[in-house]
């Protein structure tokens, strides 16, 4: 009686941490970016107040040490993320390494699951492209005509869907494990209105029509064992771009891997941008 006592009380303890650690997950998921040397970058908190959209939105800037003019890559962070989730010491090595050649970042605001598109609850496409981006420029004095965006998941999603729309004003644009779907009953519950609001915004179909993805390159990358791996590469066959695809998940694990990678890309592609 003793050991199947004990035999209860510990799969009652293994239950109760398995619970603890999806919570924890849950935490980390929200969790806001640490780091403990921005290796000289400034890092500029501040609330944009959009008028479109009838609320203040939590924008992070990052000025690379060394000042000067420099070329602005808007980042989209992913659903449910803090706006500052890949502030890490990773970036900021990452960042010190390109030296001159280091952008400013903004870090944009997309609110829990807005996917980054106009939709019932407000225009958030066209705060981005017109409030966002805009107000960073000036706030980090950085060059109008050099300027890509990028994201993770949603925010990959945004970055391509926004490029798309406004070809003319990015240099490059990247999509993290770009959350893509082929039709709109895949979706997640808040990821679009409704199938009409899907179609307006199908970056797929709109790749299989020949659309432009900004005015250069464009990157896109997933984990191996991502979800979204197979209509992220379907799209990069469209685009006739590559698709990398390196071991891991959909998560900051596996992004934050890779943020060396992406600032190279996104700093040869503004360096070359005219």
């Amino acid at each position: 009686m003793r050991w199947v006592a004990l035999g209860t009380v510990a799969a009652v303890l293994l239950a109760g941490a398995f619970v603890g650690a999806r919570a924890v997950q849950r935490r980390l998921d929200r969790a806001h970016g640490h780091y403990t040397d921005a290796r000289g970058a400034a890092v500029l908190r501040y609330r944009l107040h959009s008028a479109r959209l009838g609320r203040d939105l939590d924008e992070v800037g990052v000025v690379p040490a060394g000042g000067g003019r420099r070329p602005l890559l808007v980042f989209l962070h992913g659903r449910g993320m803090a706006t500052d989730a890949l502030l890490s010491n990773r970036l900021f090595e990452a960042l010190a390494a390109l030296g001159r050649r280091a952008p400013a970042l903004v870090f944009v605001d997309g609110g829990d699951h807005s996917y980054y598109h106009d939709r019932r609850d407000g225009p958030w496409g066209t705060y981005v492209l017109r409030d966002a981006i805009p107000d960073a420029l000036r706030r980090l004095y950085a060059d109008p005509r050099r300027v890509a965006i990028g994201g993770i998941s949603m925010g990959g999603f945004g970055a391509l869907d926004l490029a798309r729309l406004d070809p003319a004003r990015f240099c490059a644009v990247g999509g993290h494990s770009a959350a893509l779907w082929d039709t709109g009953g895949e979706t997640p519950p808040g990821a679009f209105d409704d199938t009409a609001d899907f179609a307006r915004h199908d970056v797929l179909a709109a790749a299989r029509s020949g659309a432009r993805f900004g005015r250069g390159p464009v990157w896109l990358d997933g984990g191996d064992a991502d979800p979204f791996r197979s209509t992220d590469t379907e799209l990069a066959s469209l685009l006739h771009t590559t698709m990398h695809v390196w071991p891991g998940g959909h998560d900051l694990t596996y992004w934050n891997a890779h943020l060396a990678q992406y600032l190279r890309f996104y700093a040869d592609a503004l360096s070359a941008c005219r």
